[in-house]
């Protein structure tokens, strides 16, 4: 939240999220339009209030028992199991997450001892290339691993549903099914909606694919080489157009590639651009659909009764904290079939990004939204003004 309150004036295109234009086309049944005639400056503390904010950006809106940022007043019970948790389970948590996090970065360090990284245009440079045993403990171990850390921070099951086709038949009538791993055909890509930084941990453990991720991260401590094995596509948020164009082509080939050949990563994308509350579904960008390749669309939910692990109006810090001070948490996945875009669809990446939106908001009972990363930025300004003034 800290780094879009320093960008919010900036003219960037570049989400941090997602690759290309924002070819999203205006959909049929929005519940909230994007309004371009408000600025930064037209949101004042001291002309609105929480409650014409949140009618204004119901997808970043908590609605938790922490309330707006996690500053919500709580009552004498919950402070005595925040208090009781601070000093148990949290250290223990931490400890144990940081192991994890530091067993797979020497994992990786090992795997790639000798072997020199694959450099493409725009500066680009990752370990996905490799194959044999190096590539196979760094998928595996990081499967595993990932879903090790989604148990330490409380998510001790996953509830996960396949959806498959409809069938004629009358023996498949039923279009759900649990524990299907199987897809029909390889996808280039998959497409998820964006509710936290633990969506990243998820599907590593579910499929292990590259991601799109900011320049600075692969210079990171641990994390940096960690980002490189999975074969992460790095993008400059206030990047120049060239630039942009550059890592479009580099992700529109990752994902031609990976539907092509078994043995690539699967690219995984955040059409959106950025994280909602979980019950919105904000409009795509089309860098995900130029390559015309199939796509495998997943749902994420976090259901929750005391504190959301969505991670929309509230810090990083603080998040975690929270977090971890919970001592169960819930994700629900649903993998839709799937989705091979038609000749039309094909030709036209924006009529193909909007019809995949509109199945997985219809599949996931989710409510579509047509503001964005910059009516976010503008809500996270004016409740911290609000805060700062109260």
């Amino acid at each position: 939240m800290e780094s879009e309150l320093k960008s919010l004036t900036s003219n960037s295109t570049l989400q941090l999220d997602s690759v290309g234009r924002d070819g999203s086309n205006k959909d049929q049944r929005p519940l909230l339009k994007s309004d371009s005639s408000v600025s930064a400056t037209s949101v004042t503390v001291s002309s609105e209030t929480l409650q014409d904010l949140e009618k204004k950006f119901p997808a970043y809106v908590r609605r938790d028992a922490y309330g707006t940022m996690g500053r919500g007043e709580l009552p004498l019970s919950e402070k005595l199991l925040l208090a009781l948790a601070l000093v148990t389970l949290v250290p223990i948590r931490f400890v144990a997450g940081f192991l994890i996090l530091v067993l797979y970065y020497l994992i990786c360090r090992f795997c790639t001892l000798f072997s020199a990284p694959n450099r493409e245009e725009d500066d680009q440079e990752d370990y996905a290339h490799m194959v044999g045993w190096r590539r196979a403990t760094i998928v595996r171990s990081g499967r595993f691993l990932s879903r090790a850390m989604l148990f330490v921070m409380g998510f001790y099951w996953i509830d996960e549903t396949y959806r498959i086709p409809r069938s004629n038949d009358k023996d498949a009538d039923e279009n759900e099914c649990k524990g299907l791993s199987e897809e029909s055909e390889r996808p280039g890509a998959i497409i998820s909606n964006h509710v936290s930084y633990l969506d990243i941990l998820y599907h590593m453990s579910s499929s292990f694919p590259s991601f799109v991720a900011k320049r600075s991260v692969g210079k990171l401590p641990l994390v940096g080489l960690i980002s490189k094995c999975l074969g992460c596509v790095y993008v400059q948020r206030e990047s120049k157009s060239s630039d942009f164009k550059g890592v479009s082509g580099v992700v529109t080939e990752r994902v031609r590639t990976a539907h092509q050949n078994k043995l690539a990563p699967l690219m995984m994308l955040f059409p959106e651009g950025t994280t909602t509350n979980g019950d919105y579904l904000l409009p795509f960008k089309t860098g995900a659909f130029l390559s015309k390749a199939p796509v495998l669309p997943v749902i994420l939910r976090y259901p929750y009764k005391r504190f959301s692990p969505a991670w929309d109006s509230i810090s990083g810090v603080r998040h975690v904290i929270l977090l971890l001070c919970q001592f169960v948490n819930h994700i629900e996945v649903t993998r839709l079939p799937i989705y091979d875009p038609s000749e039309q669809e094909k030709e036209d990446p924006k009529l193909y990004a909007n019809n995949v939106r509109k199945l997985m908001a219809s599949e996931g009972n989710l409510t579509l939204s047509d503001i964005g990363l910059p009516e976010k930025r503008i809500y996270h300004a004016a409740l911290n003004g609000l805060f700062c003034h109260s």
